[in-house]
């Protein structure tokens, strides 16, 4: 399928039931979520896709965060349906920001949305971000990204040597897109007064503060939306431990 602009989107549907659009965070793509989207697949139809620049999907220069608000449209229009969305990280910025501004969907789950509302990250990283990527540094780029992200060096280095690191630099060079939704929307709450849709905000009960921080300030803020947190998860949350609340959520 294409996008507004032309850009192609690699979508997987599976399973039956009402429409459940997927969107990923940074390193990931649409096999990314594989693991939960079996779990869902016996109530929905999931769809999964490659947000642009990853996988087998395009990337029509020059990027703005409006083409990616285009292309969940796109795939939600696909649906045939008023879909429901989860989103992941980042993906969880895509989902907020597609609501606010008017793209049509039943209802959103969202799971640690890095808005860091109380210490917005500065712009320059991604600026920072972009000239290691043109200039060929993938791994700078994703150690810095990591780095930008609060991720403990020792942690980043164990990450570095894992049999999925490859991987991860495949799709660096869009690491500057993530930072970029990170640091529009921790500019203001804002951005999310416009969302009329029903709104889970998801939190992991072992992340660190920021994840209770936003997933609060989205729900003081949205007039219909409730948060809740994940006991014994991080940012990388176990798709067993989500996959009950979201099939409850938009069964509700």
């Amino acid at each position: 399928m294409t996008s507004t602009d032309k850009t192609t989107l690699e979508v997987d549907r599976t399973g039956e039931g009402p429409a459940l659009v997927l969107v990923t965070g940074a390193f990931n793509t649409r096999q990314s979520s594989k693991d939960l989207s079996a779990l869902l697949a016996d109530h929905f139809t999931v769809y999964e896709y490659d947000r642009r620049g990853r996988g087998d999907s395009g990337d029509t220069p020059p990027y703005e965060i409006a083409r990616e608000l285009e292309d969940l449209y796109a795939v939600i229009r696909s649906t045939g349906e008023n879909a429901f969305v989860y989103g992941h990280s980042s993906g969880a910025i895509i989902g907020l920001d597609a609501a606010a501004s008017g793209v049509p969907m039943a209802k959103l789950a969202v799971y640690e949305p890095p808005v860091l509302f109380e210490h917005p990250p500065a712009l320059d990283t991604v600026d920072a971000l972009q000239k290691l990527i043109d200039a060929g540094d993938r791994e700078g780029a994703a150690k810095l990204f990591m780095s930008a992200t609060g991720m403990p060096p020792e942690q980043i280095e164990w990450v570095s040597h894992a049999p999925f690191w490859p991987g991860m630099l495949g799709i660096a060079h869009t690491l500057p897109y993530d930072q970029l939704l990170c640091v529009t929307g921790s500019a203001s709450s804002d951005w999310l007064k416009p969302i009329t849709v029903p709104v889970l905000a998801l939190a992991g009960g072992t992340s660190d503060s920021w994840a209770t921080t936003a997933a609060d300030r989205i729900v003081s803020v949205v007039g219909d939306a409730e948060s809740l947190v994940v006991p014994g998860q991080n940012h990388a949350v176990d798709p067993a431990a989500v996959a009950p609340l979201l099939r409850e959520f938009f069964s509700a």
